[in-house]
């Protein structure tokens, strides 16, 4: 079972920055993804960010891009997440996820289903 410490939610005025950071274990694969998706309230789980341990690729959902910026640490099995610009349409939960290189990330982050979920911390972002 996979299981996740994350840290650095909170709450920050608009244009402001945060870093979410999450610490995975429990796992014994090397090649793997992990990241994070967020939910708002009364919306849909929406896949923000993710890494591959293999080879470093990411991806961003359009959203964020050009304002967020993830990283990893393959030796520490820690993936972070910088955000900056911040708008009050990123508030949401912010959830540390991991799935095994199954498949192609284009396709795996369209299926929540398929991911080990950390427990969430929570972004505020005020006008």
């Amino acid at each position: 079972e996979v299981q996740f410490v994350e840290s650095g939610g909170g709450v920050v005025q608009a244009e402001g920055s945060l870093t979410l950071s999450c610490v995975a274990s429990g796992f014994t694969v090397d090649d793997y993804y992990i990241g994070w998706f967020r939910q708002a309230p009364g919306k849909e789980r929406e896949g923000v960010s993710f890494i591959s341990s293999r080879d470093g690729s990411t991806l961003y959902t359009d959203r964020v891009k050009g304002r967020f910026t993830i990283s990893n640490d393959n030796a520490k099995n820690t993936v972070s997440l910088r955000m900056n610009s911040l708008k009050p349409e990123d508030t949401a939960v912010y959830y540390c996820v991991w799935a095994p290189l199954v498949a192609p990330l284009s396709t795996l982050k369209t299926y929540p289903s398929l991911w080990y979920w950390g427990q969430g911390t929570q972004v505020t972002v005020s006008s």
